[in-house]
């Protein structure tokens, strides 16, 4: 299982949880989980979202692997200008 950290507004899709565990040893996994536990979640999976693991912020990178022990952070889409 890996530890999610729900970040900002993204929380009250998931019932106000800051933190969550899903099953999951990619990235891709790790978002289809999350839809899958919490539906409210899935829009704005499907607007995108940014992930960190491990301070490394991923937006569509879905092979990434995912450890067990990493730190994982959701958040809103991060765009630079």
């Amino acid at each position: 299982m890996v530890q999610v950290r729900i970040w900002g507004s993204l929380a009250s899709a998931t019932d106000d949880q800051t933190e969550v565990e899903i099953e999951a040893s990619t990235l891709r996994e790790l978002l289809d989980g999350l839809a899958e536990k919490y539906p409210g979640l899935k829009p704005q999976l499907d607007r995108g979202v940014s992930v960190a693991i491990d301070g490394k912020v991923y937006n569509d990178s879905w092979f990434t692997p995912i450890q067990p022990d990493s730190e994982v952070v959701l958040l809103a889409r991060l765009r630079g200008g």
